[in-house]
């Protein structure tokens, strides 16, 4: 890594470092670039997907998870 280059976004107020940050992972997005996954993140995914192929209707919409997830928030 650059130690100059990070020494000057060190140097950037808060605001300035979030569009620095924003900037940088646009341009990331903009090539399609995606990091590996990890042994343990494939072996989850693999799980997650017999799972879901041994027992296809034990899912929820993204209604309900969402509507679930607003819940709980409310209870904090």
């Amino acid at each position: 890594m650059n130690t100059q280059l990070l020494q000057q976004a060190k140097n950037l107020n808060i605001n300035e470092q979030i569009e620095l940050v924003e900037a940088i992972w646009d341009n990331i997005a903009s090539h399609d670039a995606t990091p590996p996954l990890t042994e343990s993140q494939r072996a989850e995914l693999g799980r997650r997907l017999e799972d879901y192929l041994a027992n296809p209707n034990d899912v929820l919409s993204w209604q309900e998870v969402k509507t679930a997830a607003i819940q709980e928030l409310k209870s904090c």
